[in-house]
């Protein structure tokens, strides 16, 4: 079987691992996340599974707002005060139930993040230099080989004149060269999971491009396992192997890259695919946008929380909340009550 076949397949990841007699190296079951605010109880998480193979990477995409962030965030117990039920398995163990002692020995070794703004990620009065071997060095490197073992990253990211910048501080990086110090931070620890979080905010189409190559490079030179988060369908297009969709906390649709952009079963998604520009519709004076807003985390809607939006809504969809499957007459699952008439080419939405 050629390897874009097995990219085609739905489940291929998790499907491969169980072949293999190995475990995913990340799986989420039914991962429930509320926050109590002022304004009421937030539901952040509402029933999320998914798994991501070794060495597989996994683009997650939604409107702002619709639990990405968050998601991430919890995978490394980052979200405070926070009630949380359901499973994270990374590797087979369930880090909802470690304490903090141990998640803190798991970060930054096991799985990395890259933070969505570098500025913020960095601190503005200690050198790049100093900041990515910081992690070597709490671990009981020595001083020396940790400050050699950052100046071997920032040359991989491809810092020009790298010994001389290890000195420099973060303001005095572009935004580009600053995601790339990040980037060589969540890298030191030699992670087997790292997590992007919006890696190309802020950056213009050019450095984007650099960035997300470079990211690529890096994954497949370290057999990295890669979840990607974006907004921008257009980045997994290039990056990613499978795609989950997000809305209001749920995924909404989850298969390989390339079914998702032809054959997608879910409304939601459709509407997503639409709003992009397309260089053979030069006559569209206006791009395609959904209509009305998300919901409310504090708020959500009866049944589905995207029926307020949908144009293919039925009576069931605002009783019922529609489960993840995959219908009898489609190739990957679809949280959608009308996914079965979608994927039959019903609507005019194929």
């Amino acid at each position: 079987m050629a390897a874009t076949d097995r990219l085609l397949m739905p489940g291929y990841a998790e499907t491969a691992d169980r072949d293999s007699g190995q475990t995913p190296l990340l799986e989420v079951r039914d991962l429930r996340l509320s926050i109590d605010t002022s304004h009421g109880r937030v539901h952040a998480l509402n029933g999320v599974s998914f798994t991501i193979g070794r060495h597989e990477r996994v683009g997650l995409v939604g409107e702002s707002g619709s639990g990405k962030s968050i998601l991430a965030l919890s995978v490394l117990g980052l979200v405070k005060n926070a009630r949380v039920t359901g499973e994270i398995l990374y590797d087979g163990r369930n880090l909802l139930e470690l304490r903090e002692s141990q998640l803190r020995a798991l970060r930054g070794t096991d799985i990395a993040y890259v933070f969505q703004d570098p500025l913020s990620a960095l601190d503005p009065v200690r050198t790049v230099g100093d900041q990515i071997s910081e992690t070597l060095r709490i671990r009981g490197t020595s001083k020396k080989v940790a400050r050699r073992r950052a100046l071997d990253l920032l040359k991989r990211v491809v810092i020009r004149d790298a010994e001389a910048r290890m000195d420099d501080y973060p303001h005095e990086f572009s935004g580009g060269m600053r995601q790339r110090v990040v980037m060589a931070m969540a890298l030191v620890g030699e992670p087997q999971l790292l997590i992007a979080d919006e890696p190309t905010t802020a950056l213009d189409v050019r450095v984007q491009a650099q960035v997300l190559d470079l990211l690529l490079e890096i994954a497949e030179e370290r057999e990295l396992a890669v979840l990607l988060i974006t907004h921008d369908l257009a980045i997994v297009a290039g990056f990613a192997e499978r795609v989950m969709v997000m809305y209001a906390g749920r995924c909404m649709e989850e298969c390989a890259t390339d079914e998702l952009f032809y054959g997608s079963i879910n409304p939601y998604t459709l509407g997503l695919l639409a709003s992009l520009p397309r260089i053979d519709e030069r006559s569209a004076e206006r791009l395609t946008t959904i209509g009305g807003y998300p919901p409310s985390p504090t708020n959500l809607p009866k049944g589905c929380a995207f029926q307020p939006r949908c144009r293919y809504a039925i009576d069931v969809c605002s009783r019922e909340v529609p489960v993840l499957q995959q219908p009898p007459n489609a190739n990957h699952p679809s949280a959608c009550h009308r996914a079965e008439w979608l994927a039959a080419g019903a609507g005019g939405a194929r």
